[in-house]
């Protein structure tokens, strides 16, 4: 075997083992991206289950508000209209009694 056929049978050589390891190199880089696909899905995941927590939780905080809220006014409506009664009756009753003093002597 002469020098040149020598020389490029090792060049070939190690270009078949570039090739090698340019390949492996692909493979691992296709499970690092199929890896971080995975950790992303699973985050989106993680993140929209928390996300639907925190709603729930802000429907209920805002239910419960909502319900508070209309008892207050409720009861606020309640007592006025108590008070309204209690004014307006005292007030029939003084219009009753002036109606008796001038119409009976």
């Amino acid at each position: 075997m002469d020098i040149s056929s020598r020389i490029l049978s090792e060049l070939a050589e190690r270009e078949a083992a570039l090739d090698a390891q340019i390949e492996a190199a692909r493979a691992d880089a296709r499970r690092d991206v199929e890896a971080a696909e995975a950790e992303a899905a699973r985050i989106l995941r993680e993140a929209q289950e928390r996300m639907k927590g925190l709603q729930a939780e802000h429907d209920q905080r805002l239910t419960a508000e909502t319900v508070r809220i209309r008892e207050e006014a409720r009861s606020k409506a309640t007592e006025g209209t108590e008070r309204a009664r209690t004014h307006m009756g005292g007030r029939i009753q003084q219009a009753a009694e002036h109606v008796l003093k001038a119409v009976l002597p």
